[in-house]
């Protein structure tokens, strides 16, 4: 067997082409100009099977998303996994503070509350879809690269003029 093979999904993922354009393409590499350009949203009601607190955070979020043109139609189920993680996050950590860490098992024996897991589950979908988004601030930083630092090569403004 061995060989060069690779297995899909390995290695780091490649950054859209919007990114690298944001982070004034740091690397110098040519662009994909054939890259698909979905439709953009310009607003949009959270999906009617959110619970409540999904809802208010679809509320809070989708317009920083829009506001920053960081959201296109497609990624709208990214946004709904984030809110619907978000609320099972709260629910479980509500558990927790109402029985406590450590509960009573079927036995009687003390045992680590389920809800922990539940918590720790939904916090980790939550970084994960959360991160595709851009709303951690270390994928922010990825989006908006180093765009926003001026060029001190005097040489720079001749170009331009």
């Amino acid at each position: 067997m061995g060989g060069t093979a690779t297995v899909a999904g390995r290695g780091r993922k490649p950054k859209p082409t919007a990114k690298k354009q944001l982070a004034g393409n740091p690397g110098k590499r040519a662009l994909n100009t054939a890259e698909p350009k979905f439709s953009q949203v310009t607003d949009i009601d959270p999906p009617e099977w959110l619970s409540d607190r999904a809802a208010t955070m679809w509320k809070m979020l989708v317009p920083e998303l829009l506001r920053e043109h960081v959201v296109a139609l497609t990624d709208l189920h990214n946004v709904e996994a984030f809110c619907t993680a978000y609320d099972k996050w709260r629910m479980a950590e509500e558990s927790v503070q109402q029985f406590g860490i450590v509960v009573e098992s079927s036995q009687g024996s003390p045992m680590k509350n389920p809800a922990l897991t539940a918590a720790n589950e939904a916090m980790r979908q939550m970084v994960t879809f959360g991160s595709m988004l851009g709303l951690d601030p270390a994928s922010r930083t990825r989006i908006i690269g180093g765009n926003k630092q001026r060029s001190t090569n005097e040489f720079a403004a001749l170009l331009s003029s």
